[in-house]
Order: C-alpha cells, then sequence, then structure tokens
C-alpha cells in the first residue's frame, strides 16, 4: 500500500515513515510542504495520504487545501487528516463529498501504533477514523437541528461510534449491550435521519458523516 506523507517537523515525519514501513506500507513520498505535498499527490496517486493540516508556506491550511484539490481531482482518494485542533470547517470541507476515505486523527489523542495503523486502512479502505472529539463537535454543531433532535441519547452514542467507523459488534462491546440492540437503534437512527438502510458498513458511516455536514 502506497503512501504520501506530509508533515513539516522532521522528528515526527521520521517517526511517522518508520512506523509505517514497519507495518509494511510503502512510503511514496514523504514532504514538509504545501507545494511539495501537491505535486506528489498528483504524480505518485498514492493509496491513502496522511496529511498535516499546517504546512509550509502559509503554516494555515495548506495541507488540507492540498488534499481537497487532490479529492476534487481524484473523487475518493483516500485521506487521513492529523491535526493539533479540531477545525470544524477543516473536517466539514473534507467530508462534504461523502465519497469516503476519510480520516481526521488529533496527534495528542494517538496513543499507539496499532490505533494509528488501523486508522490508516481503515482509510484507505473507504471507511472512515474519525477522533471522538471531532465527531463529538460536529453533532454539538447540528444538536439544534430537528433530525438529530429526535434522537434519543443512546441513539446518539451509537452515532458518534460509528461516525468513528466501528462496527456493530464493536459498539455493542463498548456500550455492554447486544448486537441486536445496536441493529435496533442503527435502524431508529436511519429512519430518523431519513437515511436508508445499508449493508454496506462504509457507505452507512459515510451516509451519517455527510448528513452531519449538511448546511
Amino acid at each position: 500500500m502506497r503512501v504520501v506523507l506530509a508533515e513539516d517537523l522532521f522528528l515526527l515525519r521520521d517517526g511517522l515513515i518508520r512506523m509505517l514501513e514497519a507495518f509494511g506500507f510503502e512510503i511514496a513520498a514523504a514532504v514538509d510542504n504545501g507545494p511539495d505535498l501537491a505535486r506528489a499527490l498528483a504524480e505518485e496517486q498514492p493509496d491513502v495520504a496522511v496529511v498535516d493540516v499546517r504546512l509550509p508556506p502559509s503554516l494555515t491550511d495548506e495541507g488540507l487545501q492540498c488534499a481537497l484539490a487532490a479529492r476534487r481531482a481524484r473523487p475518493g482518494l483516500p485521506v487521513l487528516v492529523l491535526s493539533q485542533h479540531v477545525e470544524q470547517l477543516y473536517a466539514r470541507e473534507l467530508l462534504a463529498d461523502g465519497t469516503g476515505g476519510v480520516g481526521y486523527l488529533l496527534k495528542d489523542r494517538v496513543f499507539d501504533a496499532e490505533q494509528f495503523i488501523d486508522a490508516v486502512r481503515r482509510v484507505a479502505a473507504g471507511g472512515t477514523a474519525m477522533d471522538p472529539q471531532v465527531i463529538s463537535q460536529l453533532l454539538s454543531r447540528r444538536s439544534q437541528d430537528r433530525p438529530l433532535a429526535r434522537l434519543t441519547p443512546r441513539e446518539t452514542e451509537v452515532l458518534e461510534l460509528m461516525a468513528e467507523g466501528r462496527s456493530n459488534t464493536a459498539i455493542a462491546a463498548k456500550l455492554v449491550v447486544t448486537e441486536r440492540a445496536v441493529a435496533k437503534h442503527t435502524s431508529n437512527i436511519f429512519g430518523k435521519l431519513a437515511l436508508p438502510p445499508s449493508d454496506d458498513d462504509n457507505r452507512r458511516v459515510l451516509a451519517v458523516l455527510a448528513y452531519l455536514d449538511r448546511g
């Protein structure tokens, strides 16, 4: 699996390279600025991009803007964003097209290699890997929207875990309930949000995330 990595801090970039290679990934390019990232994404056609939000020269949203432009040129390009903070505008823009393969992790909340590698693989496969804090803020922003307001507290918990990319089995284990109960909550959520049920877990989660981005 080929990865384009963008991180301007040398020690962190080098550590990410070593970690990814140790788990069998091929580093197609590792860059430290926006122009080089844009070039690498266009030329290398990676299986997944791991991108810091803030890159030189602007040190604002350079990294994410490059990733978004690449996704417009190649719809569905898997992108895992790394950030120090929850940037709601960036998260919403990343999720807006609903084509899948998106992730948003907070750097100081990635606690081990397995967690990070699982997120990269999940995003590369077309799924989602969203930090709970990101999901919480997106949900909070929409808390006054009428469809979301119809959800029960338990359904909201299930929705947040779905948005993290967890399966029904994982949600059941987290909430200490049966998978049948989770399936019922999931069905209720789709009904209340006017989203048709699907057997495809990735598309199910992406539909929820796309809903959260609706204006």
